[in-house]
């Protein structure tokens, strides 16, 4: 078990990393939606996929994406996740199922900003996994990553990942996307690539995954990282073209991250008019790290009002 010290009540810590480039966004004037968040524990693509293992794996067969089926249920699947009724083989007491962020987007004329804001867990019996007392993460993809659309984050995350229900002992197999991969078995693609010429033909097409990250500590700045996953999880923290900016207070943490909207970049994807993209959110708190996180399921976001789960404000 860990223990820390909070700020106290009505004291904000600022963690901001460079400049403060969200300042200049009134948030005040966005409303925020509550998307919650829950504990998956080994809930992987290919269990998504088997019939003997999950009643709704005909329904995604045959279409149906996982928001369809399961928006609103959120807090009680984490519940009997978290506490071992089914997918997870080593509970963690005092470890919550679910938490609920509140999330704002906004854009002005270069930037795509998202405010996030939620309760401080309090601390479980886990033992202490990462550095960072919390992390929170975006996942942006765009039609072309089709498994990301129909069921968000679990396009990226399979059984054979560290930790995962049909890894090796210490395995330190990260996320990767199934095309990827020359076949998936229901223990995962393992490291059998496709051959280099089709995964550049594939990366070039747009077939990855984007993700921006905040790393936050109670005493120190904010880290961003952003990176991509297709073959692999590749990060950078050195240079990110994502930033991030974190604020503790009153037991909440409020955090926001921006990128430019174009950036012309090869594992980027431009945020542009015109086109619908998928997001998903992630948590690691209590000091987690690897799939001890919560999740969320598939949303849109499109710079066009009306055309999806979120339309960014224009500032």
């Amino acid at each position: 078990m860990h223990s820390f010290s909070r700020a106290s009540a009505g004291a904000a810590l600022l963690l901001a990393l460079g400049s403060s480039q969200a300042a200049a966004v009134d948030w005040s004037s966005v409303s925020p939606k509550t998307v919650t968040l829950f504990y998956p524990g080994q809930a992987s693509w290919e269990w998504v996929l088997t019939p003997s293992d999950h009643s709704g794996a005909q329904r995604f067969r045959e279409g149906k994406n996982c928001k369809q089926c399961h928006s609103g249920e959120e807090r009680e699947m984490g519940q009997r996740i978290v506490t071992g009724q089914k997918l997870e083989p080593r509970p963690i007491a005092g470890k919550r199922g679910s938490i609920p962020v509140d999330v704002r987007f906004a854009r002005d004329a270069e930037r795509l900003f998202v405010r996030l804001e939620w309760p401080e867990a309090q601390p479980s019996e886990a033992p202490r996994m990462n550095p960072a007392a919390a992390k929170v993460t975006m996942m942006l993809s765009d039609a072309t990553v089709v498994e990301a659309t129909r069921a968000g984050c679990w396009s990226v995350c399979h059984d054979d990942a560290a930790d995962m229900a049909s890894a090796a002992p210490g395995s330190t197999r990260h996320k990767y996307l199934p095309k990827s991969r020359q076949a998936l078995s229901r223990s995962g693609g393992g490291d059998a690539l496709k051959p280099a010429q089709e995964l550049e033909r594939l990366a070039a097409s747009g077939m990855f995954l984007e993700y921006w990250q905040a790393r936050l500590a109670h005493n120190a700045p904010a880290v961003t990282a952003d990176g991509y996953i297709f073959a692999d999880h590749e990060e950078k923290v050195v240079g990110p073209l994502a930033s991030a900016e974190a604020n503790f207070e009153n037991g909440r943490w409020i955090v926001v991250l921006s990128r430019k909207l174009a950036v012309g970049s090869p594992t980027h994807k431009d945020i542009v008019p015109g086109k619908v993209f998928n997001v998903g959110f992630a948590i690691h708190d209590d000091y987690a790290d690897h799939r001890f996180h919560h999740v969320s399921l598939e949303h849109t976001l499109s710079l066009d009002p009306g055309a999806a789960d979120f339309v960014p404000a224009a500032q």
